[in-house]
């Protein structure tokens, strides 16, 4: 199955940011329990050892989850990013920006470039330079679900990703206007509910997240 099957088939992909190393696979067991099948694990540009962390939460979840879960890389913004990303096997690769470099070198180390665009020039601009879809980034504090709406008019032929401020009451609105799934970061992978072990209760959240993605036709 391609990414884009992926995405479409799953409609959610569970970004982990921050996230400590004791608690990470517990974290994933848990979403994978509530029915997530899509993991990000995003790199953290402002720490020193942040590369190598990300690195080996790929591997590890990766490792132990890889024939369950399709794990990818985020906020991936320099080729070293982008090769320890590989290494780690991440299948897909996101990012926050568009930056035609990074897409060349991801499609050249076998993963599928998602990069983060928000007007309709970015957007094509992104998509003939190789990108597999985009992601629309921040979409809640651009417009969301109308501005949504609004760009998949012309562009229906370009797969795109909400990304930013979705949650449980606009997670069916975003697909209905033409996304093909959406990300979600703290609304879904609950820091509290981790850093409190309530790994059943992030389940929980995790299948309603589901429950109401799946309500809606693509």
């Amino acid at each position: 199955m391609s990414i884009l099957e992926q995405i479409k088939k799953d409609r959610i992909i569970a970004i982990i940011r921050g996230i400590e190393q004791d608690k990470l696979l517990d974290t994933c067991h848990a979403l994978y329990a509530g029915g997530i099948r899509m993991i990000e694990v995003t790199f953290n540009q402002a720490s020193a050892t942040g590369n190598q962390e990300t690195y080996e939460a790929i591997k590890s979840i990766s490792k132990a989850l890889g024939d369950k879960v399709c794990v990818g890389a985020g906020t991936v913004m320099t080729i070293e990013q982008v090769e320890l990303a590989a290494k780690a096997h991440a299948k897909y690769m996101i990012s926050p920006n568009m930056n035609k470099t990074i897409i060349k070198r991801i499609l050249e180390l076998g993963a599928a470039p998602i990069p983060g665009v928000l007007t309709p020039t970015e957007i094509v601009d992104a998509y003939e330079a190789g990108a597999e879809a985009v992601k629309i980034f921040p979409i809640a504090k651009m417009g969301g679900v109308d501005y949504l709406r609004d760009i998949t008019a012309p562009l229906n032929h370009i797969p795109l990703l909400a990304v930013g401020g979705v949650d449980m009451d606009t997670i069916g609105d975003y697909i209905e206007a033409g996304a093909m799934g959406v990300g979600l970061g703290s609304n879904l992978v609950d820091k509290a509910l981790i850093r409190e072990n309530r790994f059943e209760a992030l389940t929980m959240l995790a299948r309603k997240f589901v429950e109401h993605a799946m309500k809606t036709s693509c």
